[in-house]
């Protein structure tokens, strides 16, 4: 579906439910960790060509126990490799949830800011006539002080 204005809202009752089945996610999965970011890069990492091998080296052990020390846990291997499908299956679901938030966000935030610029444009040409705009037009403009500082800054080269 090509994008549209949106036009749509969230009554606090609406996103108190949302929470509350966030909530609800999160007390289904009470395993799940915060790794740090040296944990992170010190891990194997298992992408879609890895899950194969995973599961080609299961079938592997299943199929030759024989072969496996006694102290290789198999029930174990067979508990973490069904635990990774399920949650790549989930982390599938919430990317694409979390994607279409993030767009319509963007989208939406578009909106804002454009109808905002619209304001302020308003606002400055009112303010050189009607009272006590002056102050809100400054105010308004703040917002792109930053911006115009910086792109001076880069042109000159500091």
């Amino acid at each position: 579906m090509a994008y549209q204005n949106i036009t749509a809202s969230l009554s606090p009752e609406d996103m108190q439910q949302i929470k509350a089945a966030l909530q609800t996610i999160q007390k289904k999965l009470p395993f799940l960790i915060t790794l740090s970011t040296e944990e992170r890069r010190r891990l194997f990492k298992m992408g879609d060509k890895s899950l194969a091998f995973v599961n080609n080296s299961l079938t592997a052990a299943q199929s030759n126990p024989d072969i496996l020390p006694a102290s290789f846990n198999l029930e174990e291997f067979v508990r973490d490799y069904q635990l990774a499908a399920t949650l790549t299956e989930l982390l599938i679901a919430l990317r694409q949830l979390s994607e279409q938030v993030d767009d319509t966000l963007l989208a939406v935030g578009s909106e804002a800011m454009s109808s905002s610029l619209t304001v302020y444009g308003y606002v400055k040409t009112a303010a050189k006539k009607t009272p006590g705009l002056k102050r809100l037009a400054e105010q308004l403009g703040d917002r792109f002080k930053a911006i115009k500082s910086k792109s001076v800054k880069a042109a000159s080269g500091s």
